[in-house]
């Protein structure tokens, strides 16, 4: 990596627009930075970083990078043209910064902005030239970091040396040390190599004590279930073989309950059935002596019998007799009923001619007035139906009014809607295709604002190219005349010394300049003679004039770059017709959007009104299909109650109705039949009473009975009757099942054996039953057991073979992480293993330090990286010792003078830096800085430091050293002095004299 030129403009301590060519500065392989405290010579080193990195160094990050003496118009930039593996680049960056608004008072935030350029062969138009490469932050950082191979502190520490970081390395202990190393060489992959193998550590070690934990648990519960103990003396390896033993115990304690079990159920069913014969012949003895007894009974009461079949066969007799003693009853209450309705029913007659007529009369009068009935019962069904007629026309001529009304509705709003559809349908075609467009609008909107803003834009660059090329064709002119000016004062000089040549030739005495001893035209003295300062005076105006062309053409060439991306993205187009096409478009999008809006509303609208068109239609043809059957019904029901109304008029005579006069003659017909019927009953009534008597008489005489009072005495009601002959026949039926069962030979035989004992049966029964169910009980314990050590045996087993491989994971992991957290008994040193990377690479630093080293101290000191532990037995690993030759000891760093400090930490610096960059892959590092420290050096130490400086220029490389030691001004004759003033630094390239 070199470093070719460096612009920096209001950045830091420099208010306008600051360079520095380090191919000039480094032409000589050394240059100097010097300056007034403060100055900005720092602020350089910070702008190189922040191109680079896009920030500043980490112990100035916090510094603001705009100047607070700049203009507000100007821009804080910082541009760095460099090589980078073989590659031209120009870096442009700007940092987030306030600046005026463009219209109107105020500021406003102007953006970070990054530009990556790169020099080709061909820039596209078949001449070298800068290409832009990228202008994303990100990419642009990607990419340099990937060409220098370094981070940003890493950069920090090996190309801009800080002495004081270094001189405090020398001081500090193993913890500051790794942090600053871990930083340089990127150890935290190690750092969490180690974080990730003790956590795997305790994830295995939180497993195996869970496989423990869960081990003791199913050995708990295996001795629970067993009914024995862990042994205390037992190892955790012997679980399986203890819990087989228990489970073959088990097994044999099982198989001696179970045949016990068996003895028990044979034992149970013994006693079962001796209980069972024992209440069969129980039963047996009770139902002989029940039978026995009952049979006793009966035979002391057939007395009592007798008399009881005697007065049932008496009440029997009787029965014969009662149908005719009611008949006779009956007939006599029915002729007592007959007279008086007859009675009765003349009395309603009382006004006619009819009252005393015989029953014959009634009947034939009756019969006349039915007569009369049946001629008006037609006339009376004509009257109701022409009632029913009235009513019903009444309601078919509301039904159709109302159907008609319906129709009328239904048919004036479909007119309505179909007056209005053609237009309707207009609208909406002219809605969706304006809606159409809303998509396409859309996308001319955003290119058209594009091209708007784009347009602004080119114009406003425009005007700032017109000006700034007529100020910088000024400026070109001025630059001309300036060069003009130079050569004409060089030349009147040479003039002036020519004439001063020319007065001392004397005549035959050679010329000092060409020799020759003519003189033929010496030359004359100008008018106004020109000295040195005037001739270095026009070249400095001369520089000067030039470097303000260079400068403007290159923001000239910076905005003519902005204006052709405008117009390409504008076109030529004037901005006025740019904003109209804006308006016309942004327009025709709102009507696009409004007439969406509006199809989408009408589109509801249709799809409502569409089912109101069906609901009105179907409406219409009901509406009309009930008109046209009301009108039918109507004019039957007309024409039939026309010939109803005749009929009528000549049936009801001089009655109200043909109803009133029907009543009238349904009473009179209906008195008629009543006392015809009732006089005819009181005749059949009379002859019934007479026939009844003769058959009591003949009944009674029949029965065995001497009168009819007799009878009565002698007859029972039914119900006892019943009675008495029901318990009769049970008395026969039991009488009949007793005998039956003293026959049976079961009854006999159990009769005649000893009485039966059950309840001695049942005890014996009750105690089998508990044998019973005691040994049921042991046998199901012991199963029970059998399954739950099965089953606990085959968990203990599945949990060894799960834990077996855990535990061996567990203890390889925890031999890893033991051995990289420094604990393990076999890391002798008891370093972490970031330590130990550190470690590694603090040697190589010391050996490559120690070269350098040994020269600047005239071969005394040497730096030697030392792996002891610290007092009172604590990790270290990263102690750095300095060996001293003169006297061939070995001591701490911290012992060191102040200028061997000097030494120490240059020399630590220069071969920290060697190391890096053989680890960021070797990249060629062309460009070094050293930043402060040479005060400490006496004369003879400091030619010693210059001369490995100068070492360090042999492979083509600048050392840039920043101090305010005098002694380096005549040193280094190559110098860049940072000009303090009020209104800002400057630079100035200089030299020892001018200095």
């Amino acid at each position: 990596m070199r470093l070719h030129q460096l612009t920096v403009t209001a950045f830091g301590p420099f208010a306008g627009r600051e360079q520095v060519d380090f191919d000039a500065l480094s032409a000589g392989g050394l240059f100097l930075l010097r300056g007034a405290t403060g100055a900005g010579k720092s602020s350089l080193l910070d702008a190189v970083c922040y191109a680079l990195y896009g920030e500043l160094p980490g112990t100035r990050r916090a510094n603001r990078m705009r100047s607070d003496h700049a203009d507000p118009a100007v821009l804080t930039e910082v541009r760095l043209e460099l090589t980078l593996g073989g590659r031209r680049l120009e870096i442009t960056r700007l940092p987030e910064q306030p600046r005026p608004k463009k219209r109107g008072a105020g500021f406003t935030l102007e953006k970070p902005q990054t530009l990556l350029r790169e020099w080709v062969a061909d820039s596209g138009d078949g001449t070298p030239g800068w290409q832009g490469t990228s202008k994303s932050h990100q990419e642009t950082g990607e990419e340099l970091l990937r060409l220098i191979g370094m981070s940003r502190e890493q950069f920090c520490q090996v190309v801009l040396l800080p002495q004081g970081d270094f001189a405090r390395f020398l001081r500090a202990d193993a913890g500051q040390r790794a942090d600053l190393l871990g930083k340089l060489f990127d150890t935290e992959r190690f750092r969490l190599l180690e974080g990730w193998l003790g956590e795997r550590r305790r994830e295995q070690e939180a497993a195996v004590q869970a496989d423990q934990q869960r081990l003791r648990e199913l050995v708990s519960r295996t001795g629970q279930a067993a009914g024995a103990a862990w042994p205390a003396d037992a190892e955790d390896g012997e679980a399986l073989g203890w819990a087989a033993v228990l489970r073959a115990d088990a097994a044999e304690a099982h198989t001696v309950r179970a045949a016990a079990l068996a003895a028990a159920e044979q034992r149970h069913e013994a006693a079962q059935a001796r209980l069972t014969a024992a209440q069969e012949l129980a039963r047996r003895q009770s139902e002989h002596a029940a039978a026995t007894a009952r049979a006793d009974r009966f035979s002391a009461d057939e007395a009592f019998e007798a008399s009881e079949r005697d007065r049932l066969a008496l009440g029997q007799a009787s029965l014969t007799v009662a149908s005719a003693f009611r008949t006779h009853a009956q007939a006599a209450a029915a002729h007592q009923a007959a007279r008086a309705a007859e009675a009765a029913a003349r009395d309603r007659l009382a006004a006619t001619a009819h009252a005393a007529s015989p029953a014959t009369d009634l009947l034939a009068a009756e019969a006349e007035v039915r007569a009369a009935l049946g001629r008006l019962d037609a006339a009376a069904a004509d009257e109701r139906r022409a009632a029913e007629l009235a009513a019903e026309e009444q309601r078919e001529s509301a039904e159709r009014r109302r159907a008609e009304e319906s129709a009328d509705e239904a048919d004036r709003w479909l007119a309505e809607q179909q007056a209005g559809e053609a237009e309707r349908r207009e609208r909406e075609e002219r809605l969706r295709t304006a809606a159409l467009r809303a998509d396409q609008l859309a996308a001319r909107r955003a290119e058209a604002e594009q091209q708007h803003q784009a347009g602004r834009l080119r114009d406003e660059l425009r005007t700032r190219i017109a000006g700034d090329d007529l100020a910088l064709r000024g400026l070109h002119q001025a630059a001309l005349d300036a060069r003009e000016h130079t050569l004409e004062l060089r030349a009147r000089r040479l003039d002036g010394m020519a004439a001063e040549l020319a007065a001392r030739l004397t005549p035959g005495a050679p010329c000092p300049v060409c020799g020759s001893p003519e003189h033929p035209a010496p030359a004359t003295a100008p008018a106004t003679p020109v000295g040195a300062a005037d001739e270095e005076a026009a070249a400095a105006a001369q520089q000067s004039a030039e470097q303000a062309h260079a400068r403007a053409e290159q923001a000239l060439t910076a905005l003519r770059l902005r204006e052709a991306a405008a117009t390409a993205t504008a076109g030529e187009d004037p901005l006025p017709r740019l904003a109209g096409q804006l308006a016309e478009l942004a327009e025709e999008h709102r009507d696009a959007l409004r007439a969406g809006e509006q199809l989408t509303l009408l589109l509801q609208q249709s799809e409502q009104a569409e089912h109101r068109r069906r609901e009105r239609t179907e409406q219409l043809r009901e509406a009309r299909e009930r008109v046209a059957t009301r009108t039918a019904t109507l004019e039957a029901l007309a024409a039939e109650r026309a010939g109803l109304a005749a009929r009528i008029t000549e049936a009801r005579g001089d009655a109200p109705s043909v109803a009133a006069r029907t009543a009238s003659l349904a009473r009179l017909a209906e008195a008629l039949a009543a006392a015809a019927q009732a006089a005819r009953a009181t005749e059949q009534a009379a002859a019934h009473l007479a026939e009844a008597a003769g058959e009591l008489d003949r009944t009674v005489a029949a029965a065995g009975f001497a009168s009819p009072e007799q009878a009565a005495a002698a007859a029972m009601p039914p119900a006892d009757l019943d009675t008495l002959r029901g318990r009769l026949e049970q008395r026969a039926a039991e009488r009949r099942a007793v005998q039956e069962t003293l026959a049976r030979p079961d009854l006999a035989a159990a009769a005649a054996a000893p009485p039966a004992d059950p309840t001695a049966a049942q005890s014996a029964l009750a105690a089998a039953t508990d044998a019973l169910r005691t040994a049921a009980a042991a046998e199901h314990a012991a199963r029970e057991r059998v399954a739950a050590l099965r089953a606990l045996g085959g968990q203990l087993a599945a949990l060894a073979r799960e834990a077996a491989p855990r535990l061996a994971e567990f203890g390889e992991i925890s031999r890893l992480a033991q051995l990289t957290g420094g604990t393990s008994g076999e890391n002798r040193l008891k370093m972490r293993l970031e330590s130990y990377v550190l470690a590694a690479r603090l040697e190589q630093v010391a050996t490559a330090a120690s070269a350098r080293l040994l020269r600047m101290s005239g071969g005394r000191y040497t730096l030697v990286h030392s792996d002891e532990r610290g007092p009172g037995g604590r990790r270290s690993g990263l102690s750095l010792l300095v060996v001293d030759s003169w006297t061939g000891t070995e001591r701490d760093t911290a012992t060191l003078s102040g200028g061997e400090s000097f030494f120490a930490s240059l020399a630590l610096a220069l071969g920290l830096a060697d190391v890096v960059t053989d680890e960021a892959g070797g990249m060629p590092l062309d460009t070094l800085f050293i930043d402060e420290g040479f005060g400490t050096l006496d004369e003879q130490s400091l030619e010693e430091v210059m001369d490995v400086l100068d070492g360090l220029r042999e492979r083509d490389r600048a050392v840039g050293i920043v101090s305010h030691v005098p002694d380096l001004r005549q040193r280094i004759p190559s110098q860049l002095l940072v000009h303090k003033t009020r209104r800002g630094s400057t630079l100035r390239p200089t030299t020892p004299e001018a200095g």
